[in-house]
């Protein structure tokens, strides 16, 4: 029997059966958590800071790649004037 280690709440999930790694969803109060041990099993909630600090990196990949398309387009741009 696992419970959630933020609101104690039983989770239905067969011990037996969860990997090293897996991230599970508490139903009560909603926190992901990740197994980080099996045998026993141990959960670790995984913080929303983390998740903000993942989406806020993803969100930089992103301006950056936006901004790399949008310098090709301006040089390609520039070089169709040069040629006309």
């Amino acid at each position: 029997m696992l419970k959630c280690p933020e609101c104690a709440a039983v989770l239905d999930v067969d011990e037996d059966e969860v990997e090293e790694g897996e991230i599970l969803n508490c139903p009560e109060c909603e926190v992901e958590l990740e197994v980080v041990q099996i045998n026993p099993v141990h959960l670790n909630v995984i913080s929303d800071e983390a998740e903000a600090e993942e989406e806020e990196e993803e969100s930089e990949e992103g301006a950056d790649e936006d901004k790399e398309e949008k310098e090709e387009k301006e040089e390609e741009q520039a070089e169709d004037e040069e040629e006309e």
